[in-house]
């Protein structure tokens, strides 16, 4: 009975140990950012809607807002991401005001679990400069796409504070580097 007893905890052990290690490479292979999220899906898409515009605005400001937090995990609080982890919020406000507006529903904010967190600050101003131009880029396209004016307003807005915020971290790069 004993041997038996012995033998189902090894079981379990093993079990545990395998479930363990697929969990570890899922959530691995998920931090990569998919191809129809946020920026790059807005990048690459030829139609535009009002839906898939806010769709893929409030995913990028989710993306960004859960890269500073990891940054601001990692390293503590740190300027100038403290700061812009306050604006990204007061651009996915905006972003939900319009959603509201327009009826249309807010998407789940599945970000974290696309957000690697940097090894080095330099890593985590490298990460924030290449998302604010992904960031910039989207908001100019989505401005040209045929939706309400009070859209393209918003989007203009947004883009001009991501413009602050590259600056920002462009400024951080050189100060790291």
């Amino acid at each position: 009975m004993q041997w038996l007893l012995s033998r189902k905890i090894r079981l379990i052990f093993i079990g545990i140990m395998l479930l363990s290690f697929i969990m570890s490479s899922v959530i691995s292979a998920q931090t990569e950012v998919p191809e129809d999220y946020g920026a790059k899906g807005a990048l690459q898409e030829d139609d535009i809607t009002l839906e898939k515009a806010l769709t893929y605005a409030i995913q990028d400001e989710y993306l960004a807002q859960a890269r500073y937090e990891a940054v601001i995990e990692k390293f503590g609080p740190t300027f100038p991401f403290t700061n812009i982890k306050v604006a990204e919020q007061r651009h996915i406000d905006a972003l939900v005001r319009l959603f509201q507006k327009y009826d249309i529903d807010i998407p789940k904010n599945f970000a974290k679990q696309y957000t690697p967190t940097p090894t080095t600050l330099k890593q985590a101003f490298e990460a924030g400069v290449e998302g604010e131009i992904d960031n910039i880029a989207m908001y100019e396209k989505l401005a040209e796409a045929d939706i309400p004016d009070d859209a393209k307003r918003v989007f203009t807005n947004l883009r001009d504070g991501s413009k602050n915020h590259l600056a920002a971290f462009k400024s951080g790069l050189e100060s790291a580097s």
